[in-house]
């Protein structure tokens, strides 16, 4: 039975690991999203010999009000599961993730100098909030689920809630907080991406992880002129795949 609390419920948002080669991609969605988000690229990967894993991250796939029951550490946990998963199998393992799934690899890669890179897309470090709009969040979580969301990017190929669920967004907000505190001690090489169009992420976003981070490698912001938020569902996918595979071959090389 599809599930009413979804966009597009008819899409496979199950959590996926498509065993390759030696190299293993952990791929994580955004916030109130799935593996939905990520799936298309991670097909492209496993084309090309990689092995990639998707998991849904705690709270995400069921309901809303699930998700407003979550904290960050319960998605950190989730992500650091599957991470281990893929170094078990894999000689390196690299972080890929979109919105707040490229946050929660920033936080992973504070705890594993060994990670090989990080790929963020649309890293939701900083979103396009007031600090009034994050007071109104505060007063109003008590006392609401969640507000309804208006137009969708890459409508017909996102999936994910229809509602913002406001706990949860305070969780993406103390995540970013934890995180911006710990950057410097990311060491690893970093490729940044956005969308000209991306109505949900600050336009400095990439900028301030570029500067936070102490890697001697650091790739961004590439920014990708017809796409919005969801750039690895949206019009150049193909060009946002292209250019993660050339930045984990040119690392592995050096």
């Amino acid at each position: 039975m599809e599930n009413p609390n979804l966009v597009n419920p008819q899409l496979n948002g199950e959590p996926f690991f498509m065993d390759g080669g030696a190299t293993g991609v952990l791929m994580l969605h955004g916030l109130t999203a799935t593996p939905v988000e990520v799936r298309s690229a991670a097909e492209r990967l496993h084309a090309l010999g990689y092995t990639v894993a998707g998991p849904l991250l705690p709270g995400h796939g069921t309901a809303p009000q699930d998700l407003n029951q979550t904290k960050w550490t319960d998605w950190v946990s989730a992500a650091e599961a599957e991470y281990q998963r893929l170094r078990e199998r894999c000689q390196r393992v690299f972080l890929l993730g979109e919105s707040m799934g490229a946050v929660t690899c920033l936080y992973l890669a504070t705890q594993h100098p060994e990670v090989a890179g990080l790929l963020l897309f649309a890293p939701a470090i900083r979103l396009r909030l007031t600090d009034w709009d994050k007071l109104r969040l505060r007063l109003l979580s008590p006392f609401v689920m969640g507000v309804p969301k208006g137009s969708l990017d890459a409508e017909g190929r996102w999936q994910g809630y229809r509602v913002n669920p406001l706990k949860a967004a305070l969780q993406l907000v103390a995540l970013q907080d934890t995180v911006l505190a710990r950057l410097h001690l990311i060491r690893q090489p970093v490729f940044v991406a956005q969308g000209r169009f991306d109505k949900t992420i600050d336009p400095e976003a990439g900028k301030i992880i570029l500067q936070g981070v102490t890697s001697s490698i650091k790739e961004g912001v590439v920014w990708y002129e017809n796409s919005s938020h969801c750039i690895l569902i949206d019009d150049e996918i193909e060009q946002a795949v292209a250019a993660a595979v050339a930045f984990m071959e040119r690392v592995w090389a050096a």
